[in-house]
């Protein structure tokens, strides 16, 4: 029961179940302190597939951290993912120390970061007993916010400068609000301050649900909110594009409730942002093969003032 939400009812979902939540798990890391993960998942079920979380940054200090987005990763494990959360190298509250390599944007580190948790899922399950064995490790999916965007997007085949971060054990990409082109896209003093912007989308093949509000005001650049679809128009793997009606940068309010991220509070949007992504993973996930048409198409009623889908046009033949 929510008495904030209206027209996003129209948006189907399953009912919520009950959900375990673990934090902090700790997984020591070669030359740097842990990394600590928040593990969200069904109290109940087997098999459950996984979404790796990338969060953003942002001017609150907890936000940025495994503490973050916490009412996205409940909502997600209570209709069926376990959600794992890294405090990534770039958190204010956790991260790295602001002179270590890398720094301030730590943007290799956050990559490493990730791939540790799928090199590692074995001994993360084990300090969780309450999920040990329950897990598939063969349905992972990636998602991200803003810079948790980018990350993500260097996981499912972003190439920077021609190198190549995909991970193939991730099926499924999830990016919502990720920075568009760099280079000549930015500013000047933006190209020089961010140069791993400089993204090449073309080798992101794996299948990918691009997330943006069309009221975002990108900082970087001085194109429009057109700027964060890019992933949706120059990779392969970009099925569809979500865009949210309203809303900014934080999507009605998704890295934290009444959080200063989030710029416009927006209950109805940031139920429809969840919904939407959550049917998206479903699908993606294998849970139910259905869930996103399904949820996509309830967008041709009273929910159409909330989002729009816009799927890629394939030619003929392909």
């Amino acid at each position: 029961m929510n008495n904030l939400i209206d027209l996003a009812r129209h948006i189907p979902t399953p009912d919520a179940a009950l959900t375990v939540a673990y934090t902090p798990v700790t997984l020591p890391m070669e030359g740097r302190q842990p990394l600590e993960l928040r593990i969200t998942a069904p109290a109940e079920s087997m098999d459950i597939p996984i979404v790796l979380f990338s969060h953003g940054g942002g001017p609150s200090n907890y936000i940025p951290s495994k503490d973050g987005y916490a009412h996205l990763a409940q909502f997600w494990a209570e209709r069926g993912l376990a959600v794992i959360q890294p405090t990534h190298a770039t958190s204010r509250v956790g991260g790295l120390p602001p002179d270590a390599q890398g720094a301030p944007f730590f943007w290799r580190e956050r990559v490493a970061e990730m791939k540790a948790i799928l090199d590692r899922l074995n001994e993360i399950e084990h300090q969780v007993p309450a999920i040990v064995g329950r897990l598939d490790h063969t349905r992972i999916a990636a998602a991200g916010h803003s810079f948790g965007g980018y990350t993500t997007g260097l996981l499912l085949g972003s190439r920077v400068q021609g190198e190549d971060f995909r991970d193939p054990r991730i099926s499924a990409g999830l990016m919502l609000t990720a920075p568009g082109r760099g280079g000549s896209d930015l500013t000047p003093e933006n190209a020089g301050r961010f140069p791993f912007f400089d993204v090449d989308f073309s080798g992101l093949t794996t299948r990918t649900l691009v997330v943006v509000g069309d009221e975002d005001n990108p900082h970087f650049t001085p194109r429009g909110p057109d700027w964060f679809a890019d992933a949706f128009h120059d990779s392969p793997g970009a099925e569809a594009l979500l865009t949210l009606r309203g809303v900014g940068h934080g999507l009605g309010g998704i890295a934290g409730l009444d959080a200063k991220e989030t710029e416009t509070e927006a209950p109805d949007a940031l139920e429809a942002t969840k919904r939407l992504t959550l049917a998206w993973l479903r699908s993606t996930l294998g849970l139910d093969a259905d869930a996103w048409k399904t949820a996509a198409g309830a967008l041709d009623g009273p929910a159409s003032a909330l989002a729009q889908v816009t799927p890629k046009t394939r030619p003929k033949g392909k």
